[in-house]
């Protein structure tokens, strides 16, 4: 008599089966993956293949990224899911039967659109179109616009509107300097005191001016500096026309008289701006690690002697990164017996050849 099933053997038998069907894939897959293993530690080599990648793809896919993590496989489940991702696109991918399209604009060519937008805010499209034919580039309008468009340029009428602070020193260069106080602490009979050192750097050159040293920056202070800047045998600001400072109430109104009489125009800085006076700021960076925070200094006489030695070291034996590594007064020498000329008791070192 044929045994008649009941609905919890049924569903019973069907748990078995697919739970068998289950543990069949799992060791399907530990299978090929001992395999490519076996294969790969006898070459020595640790890449996979791209068959090997897409057998084991194929294969972990059908467990799924739980189970994968449950097994002690030879890759991340994630990788072996992403390889899979992989070949699912590989399959849809048409781009060889694609027709050739139009072709994009040449990577140089791109590079001189943009130089030439940067370099000149008030060239338009058409303008850079007649700038490139000059050169033999035969591009149009739209795709000037493109390609500017991309490198995230604005049209020339937004360039325009106003020029940079980078364009403004390139236009002013060398008409141009900046000025700026750092503070000293000096040991005095009356104990510790702070000295404010006056300071005015010329951009082109680079070369600096220590105008004043003082524990009183006051108006009389300032107006006698003022006087020396302008001076017109030996002032510093006698050829200049742009003089750029920072909001400090030190810059009296006296003081900016006194310049502007002698037509010497002052450019205060917006306030909390002090990488729009860079290279006053990386003088002072210069002065006060190089130098000033390695000593302790004893009177006002101390720290006059200190801040010409450094100038002298700054001006004629310091290399200068934004002059291309040279001098700013002085000439490197290839011949002759090497000797080392010293400041402040070796803390300012200086290599040379001797003459």
């Amino acid at each position: 008599m044929k045994e008649i099933m009941t609905p919890l053997s049924l569903l019973i038998t069907a748990l078995a089966a697919w739970l068998n069907e289950r543990n069949n894939e799992t060791i399907d897959f530990l299978r090929e993956e001992v395999a490519t293993y076996q294969a790969i530690a006898g070459t020595g080599r640790l890449p996979f293949t791209d068959d090997q990648r897409r057998r084991l793809a194929v294969k972990g896919t059908k467990l799924g990224r739980k189970r994968l993590m449950e097994l002690p496989t030879l890759v991340q489940p994630d990788t072996i899911l992403a390889w899979h991702r992989k070949l699912v696109a590989k399959k849809h991918d048409y781009s060889a039967k694609r027709g050739p399209g139009r072709p994009s604009t040449r990577a140089d060519i791109q590079k001189l659109i943009v130089r030439m937008a940067r370099e000149n805010p008030g060239w338009g499209y058409t303008r850079i179109m007649g700038a490139l034919a000059n050169l033999g580039h035969t591009v149009c309008r739209t795709t000037i616009a493109d390609v500017l468009k991309a490198h995230g340029l604005e049209p020339a009428c937004e360039r325009n509107r106003k020029p940079t602070w980078v364009e403004f020193l390139r236009a002013h260069w060398d008409v141009l300097a900046a000025t700026d106080f750092f503070s000293v602490e000096v040991w005095t009979p009356k104990g510790l005191v702070t000295y404010y050192v006056l300071f005015v750097i010329e951009l082109s050159t680079r070369k600096i001016d220590i105008t004043g040293i003082t524990p009183n920056p006051g108006a009389a202070f300032m107006a006698q500096m003022a006087r020396n800047l302008v001076d017109d045998e030996d002032g510093f600001l006698r050829d200049k026309r742009y003089l750029i400072h920072d909001r400090d109430s030190k810059h009296t109104e006296q003081f900016l008289r006194i310049l502007s009489s002698s037509d010497v125009k002052s450019v205060r800085l917006p306030r909390r701006s002090p990488n729009l006076n860079a290279y006053a700021e990386r003088f002072v960076l210069s002065i006060k690690s190089e130098c000033l925070d390695k000593l302790i200094l004893f009177g006002e006489r101390s720290l006059r002697r200190v801040c010409d030695q450094f100038v002298r070291h700054y001006h004629t034996e310091r290399n200068h990164q934004g002059l291309e590594n040279r001098l700013i007064d002085g000439r490197a020498t290839t011949t002759g017996s090497i000797r080392c000329n010293e400041r402040l008791g070796g803390l300012l070192k200086y290599y040379h050849r001797a003459a």
